[in-house]
């Protein structure tokens, strides 16, 4: 191997442990930044090929930014208050209640608003409720993380690496989802199963109220006309997709309707909305992509030629759908989803793309650089007062992780 396929897995390795370690909480853009100028500068990647990431890339990082400050929008006008009296409106609720109901909120928030309002707005939702009640966060904080990535198969924007994906399998916004809805079914009902065992002793608690918990918020009237625009919003994205129109054009319009008043009332501020889009985390994300590109193009995405089976059966959509979990472990999911697709070649198989989607949605639950969601969740969840521990999360992982990635795939085999 020469020397420029070494460096270029040296910088992706860099830019990974970085993201990984957040050093003094230090953004992932410290390292990933300088890393991407060189690969560029040494050789690794050409400008061309830099500029051509960067701008492939673009669109879904555009959706990112929109979304994230959709997802602030609804919270300020108290989509999450309200949510937070949905959990704790009972007061008797106990552990496994409560765990039932976060793993239906937040299954749909994924799959509507995308797995970062889930990590990022519902998170800290859930992690009160549960204090709120006396029950211990963990199940409950775990359970977000791992929803944000296991049920963000389900529409083609609720997750990034769907949106990048889309086009390639060929389908219409309706017939996706239609064609996953039972693969996530599937992928829920065993993470639920999985929770109750690995958590069963937090889970153990009574249901029965805790004297010592704090007294649960009142209820708050639903925020009608939020939810009116987040319905409107996932109707434009169906629509969009027939006539052409870029899911993040749509995110954007949905967060001005709501910003409109928000900013009137006082609820926000064009700072606050700024510090939403998270533009640091985006241009990460960017600078990850042109690091992978090196990789993309050296003998690594020659190897995963010749590894990956051509045909939809069965077996061959394990392969593909085993192979992205791995490799979105390796690289991030994001990148590995432009690398596998750039493998498989613009005449794949539907049922090929979207085991890479199953692969590298639901296989990032074992590490935390699986996936941009799980490294937010690290940061909220900490904020919150639930510090993740990498010995729970790699064992919830071990045990959840290969059991939905094959089952998922097996199950879209059939539907297919």
């Amino acid at each position: 191997m020469s020397v420029l396929p070494i460096a270029a897995i040296l910088l992706v390795a860099a830019v990974l442990v970085f993201a990984t370690v957040r050093p003094r909480g230090l953004p992932e853009i410290v390292v990933a930044g300088p890393a991407a100028a060189v690969a560029v500068a040494i050789g690794v990647v050409t400008p061309s090929q830099a500029w051509a990431e960067i701008t492939a890339l673009a669109p879904t990082v555009g959706f990112l930014a929109a979304i994230l400050v959709l997802a602030h929008l609804a919270d300020a006008a108290g989509v999450f208050g309200w949510v937070a009296g949905v959990l704790t409106r009972d007061g008797t609720r106990g552990p496994v209640r409560l765990l039932v109901a976060v793993f239906a909120v937040a299954s749909i928030t994924t799959a509507v608003l995308s797995l970062d309002a889930t990590v990022v707005l519902l998170t800290p939702v859930v992690i009160r409720a549960a204090r709120t009640l006396g029950l211990p966060a963990r199940p409950h904080a775990y359970a977000t993380a791992h929803l944000s990535n296991s049920a963000s198969t389900l529409l083609p924007v609720s997750n990034l690496t769907n949106l990048i994906a889309f086009s390639a399998t060929g389908l219409t916004f309706v017939h996706f989802s239609a064609v996953m809805a039972l693969p996530w079914v599937v992928t829920i009902a065993l993470e639920w199963v999985v929770f109750r065992i690995f958590f069963r002793r937090d889970l153990a608690a009574a249901d029965a109220p805790d004297e010592s918990a704090a007294p649960a918020p009142e209820a708050r009237p639903a925020p009608v006309f939020a939810l009116s625009v987040l319905a409107a919003t996932l109707v434009g994205f169906t629509v969009g997709g027939l006539v052409g129109v870029a899911p993040g054009w749509i995110a954007a319009a949905g967060a001005l309707v709501l910003a409109v008043p928000a900013l009137r009332d006082g609820r926000t501020t064009p700072r606050r909305m700024l510090f939403a889009a998270d533009l640091w985390f985006c241009a990460f994300v960017l600078a990850l992509g042109v690091v992978v590109a090196g990789v993309a193009s050296g003998p690594i995405g020659d190897w995963l030629a010749g590894l990956l089976p051509r045909d939809a059966s069965l077996a061959g959509m394990l392969t593909v759908a085993l192979v992205a979990a791995v490799t979105a472990n390796l690289l991030n999911n994001l990148p590995a989803t432009l690398l596998l697709l750039a493998v498989l070649g613009p005449t794949a198989p539907t049922g090929l793309v979207l085991a890479l989607l199953i692969g590298v949605n639901l296989g990032p639950n074992l590490t935390y650089v699986g996936s941009l969601a799980t490294m937010l969740w690290r940061r909220v969840a900490a904020a919150g007062g639930c510090r993740p521990e990498l010995g729970t999360f790699t064992k919830l992982g071990l045990a959840t992780t290969p059991l939905t990635v094959v089952a998922a795939t097996t199950v879209l085999w059939l539907v297919l």
